[in-house]
């Protein structure tokens, strides 16, 4: 592996964490997993996000934060480091959820925290239709997650695409899976590893499976 921190992301559903514990098992390289089952505004907010986005998106910055600081500040023993998700999901998630003035404070908070933290070498953006991430999410079975309107899952890929294509350093990989399931198809996860592995020019590519 030439790349010694990666960053799986895409939209809920999308195959983030079972990708990135692969890749981390594969490569014997350091897992981090959001801890989002620890963020107790989230029930609260898919049931009233007007009255709990702010708290609800504070809540995942912090916790992302102290977790990805936690992971530097250790010895780096491992290859590589595989994470499902990068700092930067707290600003496009405030974005799409936040009122104006709630949003210009929460990104300065963000620039404050993130300036600090390094950077992926690498973010894969797993990208889903909609149509395929509802289905993703009625079997992931979370009763919270079923009433999540399709308009605000769409408006949070075209930000995810939005910012991934203004990042000012960096590799970014936009995977189309189409129809494919990584787990189930062997061949389609071989070709995802080719280029993973092959030296990704800086900048942002989309490439489809």
């Amino acid at each position: 592996m030439q790349y010694s921190y990666i960053a799986v992301e895409g939209l809920i559903g999308a195959g983030k964490t079972t990708l990135a514990k692969r890749l981390a098992q594969q490569w014997h390289g350091r897992l981090v997993l959001e801890e989002f089952d620890d963020n107790p505004f989230l029930p609260r907010f898919y049931n009233d996000p007007e009255r709990y986005g702010f708290s609800v998106e504070l809540s995942f910055l912090a916790q992302r934060y102290h977790q990805l600081k936690r992971t530097t500040e250790q010895d780096l023993f491992s290859a590589c480091t595989i994470a499902d998700y990068s700092l930067g999901k707290s600003v496009i998630f405030a974005n799409v959820t936040l009122k104006a003035d709630e949003y210009a404070l929460f990104r300065d908070l963000y620039g404050i925290m993130y300036k600090d933290l390094p950077r992926p070498e690498l973010i894969v953006y797993l990208h889903l239709g909609m149509d395929r991430v509802k289905e993703r999410i009625k079997e992931r079975g979370r009763s919270y997650e079923q009433s999540i309107p399709i308009d605000y899952l769409a408006k949070l890929q075209d930000r995810y695409l939005d910012h991934l294509q203004k990042l000012d350093q960096g590799r970014v990989l936009v995977v189309d899976l189409g129809q494919h399931d990584l787990m189930h198809e062997p061949l389609v996860y071989a070709e995802l590893l080719r280029e993973i592995t092959a030296e990704v020019p800086a900048g942002y590519r989309v490439v489809a499976l």
